[in-house]
């Protein structure tokens, strides 16, 4: 009869446990009723949205079928109050976010461009009529929105050189020009157009109706490698007439369009922490599964090394982004605060993906091995909702008290 310690020996190995990316237990700092929305949202994404959303990846298509699913999660809104929205704290908010693109970056995105920078148009620059019409049917995803900003020869230098017009002809609007890279366009009811106003060369906003005002056409942007699930689209607005009830009443520069960059600046940065969380649980699990010279990969030393560079990004990105959402609850949160959070938690994004597809090694170019998606995706979170570049300028003239933009 073997002894005991023989048999020890020869059991099977102790079950590993399952990755998990919350090192520092942040979401701790959730009170119970927002953290059982956050697991709510993850149980969603997890049964309905991860066995289906690579193959939409792939073919370059939005997964309509999940909408009615969406929206009975409850959570059109978050952090804005009345007008049938979710409610909540910009906490929650940003772990909402998180959770998402710890499964998808895109449907992220798309929620992001949709209650973010679409509703938060409308709940920061509209007037009370505006939002008492509008922000229910958004909230209930009843009607989706889309952000007209960036054209295609302006980016970075939007506060002072839009190229799309809005010219007054009594109580109308004529809007010309053209918009790049707007995502949710090439489906979405509503978009949220800013353009200079040639008599007073200010930047104002405008909700348009796109289905149903003439002169107003979408092209979708084909053949892009990262977000490829958003539908990205090239807006060319001609003689586009819109009244003046549906000009953001609170929209009359770009100092109003950058208080909702902010907020959207702080989200994206909530958003790239999941991203790269999901690389990471994604390589952890493949190098507890993969064997090579008979042991686990996870095993070896180098492999560990890059598993805990890259948990110390997410944790270091946690910690910033869930600070910032207590600055917010406090009244503090500034442009340079947003501006810090999403330069530092894409860049430590875009290491962490890097290293997660280095992990999976051929297989991490596979689709299929997720990293590959996370990877792809990153690149643009880097560099929409104002480049790095740029987000560094905004910390940099606050710390120095001296601008160096152009």
């Amino acid at each position: 009869m073997p002894t005991a310690t023989a048999a020890s020996k020869t059991s099977a190995p102790k079950p590993l446990s399952p990755p998990n990316s919350d090192f520092y237990e942040v979401y701790e700092t959730l009170s119970a009723n927002e953290l059982a929305t956050v697991k709510r949202v993850r149980a969603f994404m997890e049964a309905k949205v991860a066995p289906v959303i690579t193959d939409y990846w792939v073919k370059d298509a939005f997964p309509f079928e999940l909408l009615p699913a969406i929206k009975e999660l409850g959570i059109g809104g978050l952090a804005m109050h009345g007008y049938g929205c979710a409610g909540g704290s910009l906490a929650l908010l940003g772990f909402v976010q998180m959770e998402v693109a710890r499964v998808d970056p895109s449907v992220a995105t798309f929620m992001g461009v949709h209650g973010g920078l679409a509703m938060g148009s409308i709940y920061i620059d509209g007037s009370e009529e505006q939002k008492q019409k509008w922000l229910p049917q958004m909230a209930r995803f009843d009607k989706i929105g889309c952000f007209g900003l960036t054209e295609p020869l302006v980016g970075s230098g939007a506060s002072g050189g839009l190229l799309t017009t809005a010219k007054r002809e009594g109580d109308t609007w004529i809007l010309n020009g053209e918009k790049r890279w707007i995502g949710n366009a090439p489906w979405c009811d509503v978009s949220i157009i800013w353009a200079r106003d040639i008599a007073d060369n200010q930047v104002k906003g405008f909700i348009v109706e796109n289905k149903t005002t003439p002169g107003f056409s979408v092209e979708k942007i084909e053949n892009k490698i990262a977000l490829k699930v958003v539908q990205n689209g090239h807006i060319t607005l001609k003689d586009v007439r819109v009244p003046e009830t549906n000009r953001l009443q609170s929209g009359n520069s770009f100092r109003d369009t950058a208080k909702v960059l902010k907020m959207t600046r702080y989200a994206v940065a909530w958003m790239a922490t999941g991203c790269a969380m999901g690389a990471y649980e994604a390589a952890l699990k493949y190098s507890q599964e993969r064997l090579q010279f008979g042991r686990p990969i996870a095993s070896f030393q180098l492999v560990q090394d890059l598993l805990a560079k890259m948990i110390a990004n997410i944790t270091a990105s946690q910690c910033l982004i869930v600070r910032q959402a207590q600055l917010h609850a406090e009244g503090k949160l500034t442009d340079a605060h947003a501006a810090l959070a999403k330069a530092f938690a894409t860049a430590k994004c875009r290491e962490t993906v890097a290293w997660a597809r280095e992990l999976i090694g051929g297989n991490g170019i596979v689709a299929d091995y997720k990293a590959a998606r996370f990877f792809a995706d990153c690149e643009a979170l880097y560099s929409y909702e104002g480049t790095y570049q740029m987000q560094n300028l905004i910390v940099g003239k606050a710390v120095t008290g001296l601008g160096a933009f152009v």
